[in-house]
């Protein structure tokens, strides 16, 4: 076993006494669940920004209607996962985060086979 894996189980079990023996660990470990998600909503964004920043041209070849719809379901999936929590509450919600996920995944899918056809 490496260090770095040797590490990362230590840090999972860290993590796992602070939740069972610290008074409050339920709280702790809503926190971390939060702060998790966000930093995955920041790299989500990140590497949003680094791609726009690489096929700048190609989006913009793509035309108005089509960049909207690429902008569109980008901001769709991303405020999307963002109120996951919210939306796994119900079961109409849990519905929707489906619809709201496969719109957007669809959408990219379109852009995509727009940009291939005439690259």
């Amino acid at each position: 076993m490496s260090l770095s894996t040797a590490r990362n189980i230590a840090i999972v079990v860290v993590l796992g006494l602070v939740v069972w023996l610290v008074p409050g660990g339920g709280e702790t470990a809503t926190f971390l669940t939060q702060l998790l998600g966000a930093i995955f909503i920041v790299l989500i964004a990140v590497g949003c920004g680094i791609l726009y920043r690489n096929f700048r041209g190609e989006i913009f070849s793509l035309g108005d209607t089509w960049r909207f719809a690429l902008y569109g379901a980008i901001g769709i999936a991303i405020v999307t996962v963002a109120a996951s929590g919210r939306l796994f509450d119900s079961g109409p919600g849990i519905v929707l985060w489906f619809a709201l996920i496969g719109g957007a995944s669809y959408t990219l899918y379109l852009v995509w086979q727009r940009y291939r056809s005439y690259g």
